[in-house]
């Protein structure tokens, strides 16, 4: 299945009082998981150590 024909049936399903606002926001969710899911395949993920190292580090800068 294409991308487009996801994203009208996903549009589809929606009720019909979605908003612009409603649609969007589902499109950019699903790319985001796509992009995530993308980035696991590919080994672009890192431990929960380092990303607890990292929140902490930027919870404790000074531009934060």
């Amino acid at each position: 299945m294409t991308i487009k024909r996801e994203a009208i049936q996903m549009i589809e399903r929606m009720p019909d009082g979605a908003s612009l606002e409603d649609i969007f926001a589902e499109l950019y969710f699903k790319m985001k998981v796509e992009q995530g899911l993308s980035d696991v395949a590919a080994g672009r993920v890192v431990t929960d150590d380092e990303a607890r190292g990292r929140f902490a580090k930027w919870l404790n800068s000074p531009g934060r």
